[in-house]
Parts: C-alpha cells; sequence; structure tokens
C-alpha cells in the first residue's frame, strides 16, 4: 500500500510540473498590459497581508513565523523588520510613481498610504508593532533594506511623513549603529543605513558607510562578479546585495558629491555585465540554477536585472521585452507553484512551493519578502517601452530554438 501510495504521489507531482511547464508555455506571449497587470497583483498579493496587517498595528499578531528545521532559534525577535523592511525595498519604484487616476494608480493610493502608516507604526517605540533595530545581529540588514526603500522613494516614503515620524526614523536606522557587520557582503549593509542618513539627517557615520565601500573594491574578481569579502561564493549575493545596494548609495552619493561619479560609473558598467549573466541563467522554460545560499529568496534572486532595466542601463544586446519575458516567465512559474502561500496568503519556505528544508537557519517568514525586489521594473511606467513593445524570447529562449545571438564576452 505504501509503495502504491508513493507511486500515485510521484504521478502527481510530475504531472503538476508539466502542467505548469505547459502553463508557463501558454502564458510567455501574453500581451504586455497583461504581462504588467500579472506584475501588479503578483506584487500586491505578496505585500498585502504585511501591509495591512502592519498598518493596524497587529503584524505581530497575524503573521506566522515559520522556521527552516534548522532554525537557529524562533527568529520572532528579528523577522517582523525583515519582512517589513524586504518587502518596502522592492515596492518602494511602483510607489514612487505616486497616485493617478487609473486603476493602477488608485491601487498604489492604497499602497502607499498604508506603507507610511507602517513606517510609522514600524519606528514608534509605544507601537505594539514597533520593530527591533538593535538585538543580534540581523537588525542591521534589514534596516538597510528599509533605508533603500526610503532611498528609492522619497517622494512618497519620505517626505509626507510628519516630522515625528522622521525622526523616529533616524532614531532607529541610527540605532543600528550597535550591530557589527561581518566582513563580508554585511558591510554595505551599514553603509546603506549611513548612506540614508547622509540623505534625510546630515550626521551620518563617515566610516560605517565607506569602509564598505572600498573593502568591496578589493573583492571585485572580475566579468560582474564580485566575491562575498574576498572568497567567491556561487550563489545570487551578487544581485540579493553586492550590486544592488552599491548602486543605490553611489548614486546617492553622486547627488552630494560629484567626486563619486567614476566609481559609481566603474560600478554600473560592472553591474550591467552581472545583469548581463543574470538574464542568460534563465532557462527556456522560466527556470535558473538552484545555486548557493538563500534560495528561499525565489526569484528575489534577479534583483539585480529588474534594477537594470528599470534604470534603463540594459546592455545593447538585450531588449527590454526581453526581459520582461524572462521575468514574466520565471516569476509566473515560481508564484503560482502549490503552497507558495498557506490559507491565509502568507509566504511558505521554499524555492518552487512549499520546501522547508531550502531554508537555512537565519530563514524564516519574513526573510521569504526579498522577492519583492524581482518587481523593482513596475518603477517603469505604463507607457515606458518595457511594457508596451510585444513579447521577445529571451536568450536561451532564442539559442534553444536554433536561432542565432551575439557571442557572450567577459569583460574587465
Amino acid at each position: 500500500m505504501r509503495k502504491y501510495f508513493i507511486k500515485v504521489l510521484l504521478v502527481i507531482l510530475g504531472l503538476s510540473g508539466q502542467y505548469l511547464f505547459s502553463q508557463s508555455k501558454k502564458i510567455e506571449k501574453d500581451a504586455p498590459e497583461k504581462v504588467r497587470k500579472f506584475f501588479v497583483s503578483s506584487l500586491v498579493k505578496i505585500g498585502d497581508p504585511v501591509l495591512v496587517a502592519l498598518s493596524n498595528n497587529q503584524l505581530r499578531q497575524q503573521m506566522p513565523v515559520e522556521r527552516s528545521p534548522g532554525a537557529w532559534d524562533d527568529r520572532k525577535h528579528v523577522t517582523y523588520l525583515e519582512a517589513f523592511g524586504r518587502l518596502l525595498s522592492g515596492m518602494a519604484p511602483w510607489l514612487e510613481l505616486g497616485p493617478d487616476e487609473t486603476p493602477e494608480g488608485k491601487l498604489r493610493t492604497k499602497y502607499i498610504v498604508l506603507a507610511q502608516k507602517c513606517i510609522h507604526n514600524a519606528t514608534n517605540p509605544a507601537s505594539p508593532d514597533f520593530m527591533n533595530f538593535v538585538k543580534d545581529k540581523q537588525p542591521l540588514v534589514d534596516a538597510a533594506f528599509f533605508a533603500q526603500a526610503l532611498l528609492r522613494a522619497p517622494k512618497q516614503l519620505w517626505e509626507p511623513l510628519d516630522k515625528v515620524t522622521k525622526e523616529n526614523v533616524i532614531k532607529a536606522l541610527k540605532s543600528s549603529r550597535v550591530i557589527e557587520p561581518y566582513h563580508s557582503n554585511w558591510l554595505l549593509f551599514a553603509s546603506m543605513v549611513e548612506t540614508a542618513i547622509a540623505k534625510f539627517d546630515k550626521e551620518e557615520d563617515q566610516k560605517r558607510l565607506s569602509y564598505g565601500l572600498e573593502e568591496h573594491k578589493k573583492w571585485y574578481l572580475g566579468d560582474g562578479t564580485y566575491g562575498d569579502g574576498p572568497d567567491f561564493h556561487w550563489d545570487y549575493y551578487n544581485s540579493f546585495v553586492i550590486h544592488p545596494m552599491q548602486l543605490d548609495i553611489y548614486k546617492t552619493l553622486v547627488e552630494k558629491e560629484a567626486a563619486y561619479k567614476d566609481t559609481y560609473l566603474k560600478e554600473l558598467n560592472r553591474a550591467k555585465r552581472y545583469a548581463a549573466i543574470q538574464e542568460r541563467l534563465i532557462s527556456a522554460d522560466g527556470t535558473y540554477p538552484p545555486i548557493g545560499r538563500s534560495l528561499a529568496y525565489r526569484f528575489g534572486a534577479f534583483q539585480l536585472l529588474s534594477q537594470i532595466a528599470l534604470w534603463k542601463e540594459l546592455p545593447k544586446e538585450i531588449t527590454p521585452a526581453q526581459v520582461r519575458s524572462a521575468l514574466y516567465a520565471m516569476i509566473y512559474r515560481q508564484i503560482n507553484a502549490p503552497e507558495t502561500f498557506d490559507k491565509k496568503g502568507w509566504l511558505q519556505i521554499g524555492l518552487f512551493g512549499h520546501q522547508p528544508n531550502i531554508g537555512e537557519g537565519y530563514i524564516s517568514t519574513g526573510s521569504l519578502y526579498l522577492c519583492s525586489e524581482a518587481f523593482l521594473v513596475l518603477g517603469l511606467p505604463t507607457t515606458d517601452s518595457f511594457w508596451t513593445d510585444d513579447y521577445q524570447p529571451w536568450t536561451q529562449k532564442k539559442i534553444w530554438s536554433g536561432i542565432s545571438i551575439p557571442i557572450d564576452h567577459a569583460s574587465k
């Protein structure tokens, strides 16, 4: 009986995979307008439980805290800031478009208001959902994602805040200074926090800001890739953290001091090369190599590709439409996998569906909201060619269909 059950289960799982593959083939040439609606509805589906609960000071009450079997502890002291900071960082460019009278613009208005309430509650010491910015090391990471969100959407997430909330935000960010980062990509978290303080408060810790940037200059390995520290790691941290945070930091610093411009342009060129590699990693059926740590961040692994498209800095051999098409196939496949969400709409640990064992000891429910970083392209308006050009096949789709593609070359 047991063997029969296992056989039936394997057949069901196989059919499920075949169904999702056939569905991805059906959707790949969907109209650009339909693709954008999917992106918006997916981002809202991911973010709504977090923002609604936190705006009502009920995040601690409502958010489940799932952990991997090897979890270091219950993660409850860090998971809420993880969920909020990471989600807001990914949503920020879309929110920054601001309200308008279109259905999407009205929807944005709703989430802008929710986000502002959430910022107030998350940083108000008297709030039931006041977040931990100081206990353990993890809060430095997510203070940085929160800071990144403010830098990505200052008109909607900073300027409208009242004076007291702004003061609380700065106090919360500054309080994370008690945390010393590891000598790795973590140095950029301290740099990001101080960059936001420099922009919004003018009292940055210059040493914490510059040290991570200087160390990463030493850790560049070539061909668009940095080591995580002095050593190379096969994982997606060049996209999760290293390139996006350097880009946002240097872009902000250039606004203040032109002396950073050359370094910024050098980093931008390196990031463009890494984005080109990322585009080639997306297979013809919308999958990608499950390599390295933090696979539970799902399609957040392609944050950099989305950011380079948002900034309209794609290499000339890559069209916006092929990036849109590739991201669509990938996100559609993963977000529709069975049990990606629980019955109340919260993300569950996994890369494809619910796979708790794929989470490292630092992974919990809040960690998973880094997947929102794939939606940075929603910061491009509906009139942009990214959202209006017809479907185009991406690199792997072309080459495995027998279409000629340009020869790939390494960069310095």
